[in-house]
């Protein structure tokens, strides 16, 4: 037990930072930190706050989608709630549960992932941490994000293809 001979370390990670973003195949939308866990309550401030003016922005004619995932946040009534409010401005997508290979957030968490591990330096705090993602995030090309709402047909053939399974998306 030589302090000498200890090599201090940091269990799960040492902390992290929870975001919530959306993007539509024109732009990125608006990156939310998010300083707690996200519970019905707090996603239906970001829905009012965020996806309705988005959505209403970038698609004024009613003809935008809205595509969550079954987080139970998501699903909550008051959420369900909210959206039925607006139906006539957009359409909220049904979504199947365990499909992350539907879900194209999930890859440009991906790319805010490989970017911050080729960072040169490193975060050294969660406040850094956060500064760093939204960087990142406001860095994203657009043929990143457009690549991957016209890769949504593909997705969608190969999911039905291996019948719900994983695919190589």
């Amino acid at each position: 037990m030589d302090p000498s001979c200890l090599v201090t370390t940091v269990q799960a990670g040492g902390g992290g930072v929870l975001v919530w973003g959306m993007f539509s195949w024109h732009t990125l939308g608006p990156l939310v930190p998010i300083g707690h866990c996200l519970n019905a309550t707090a996603y239906l401030s970001i829905v009012s706050d965020y996806v309705h003016p988005f959505i209403t922005t970038m698609y004024p004619s009613s003809d935008g989608y809205f595509q969550q995932d079954n987080a139970s946040c998501h699903k909550a009534r008051i959420i369900s709630n909210g959206f039925l409010e607006h139906d006539n401005e957009f359409t909220v997508l049904k979504w199947p549960p365990q499909s992350p290979d539907l879900n194209p957030i999930e890859h440009l968490w991906d790319v805010v992932e490989r970017e911050l591990r080729a960072l040169d330096a490193h975060p050294t705090n969660l406040h850094q941490l956060q500064d760093a993602i939204l960087s990142i995030w406001a860095n994203i090309s657009k043929e990143c994000f457009q690549h991957l709402v016209e890769s949504m047909p593909h997705r969608i053939k190969a999911v039905l293809k291996e019948k719900g399974g994983q695919t190589q998306y």
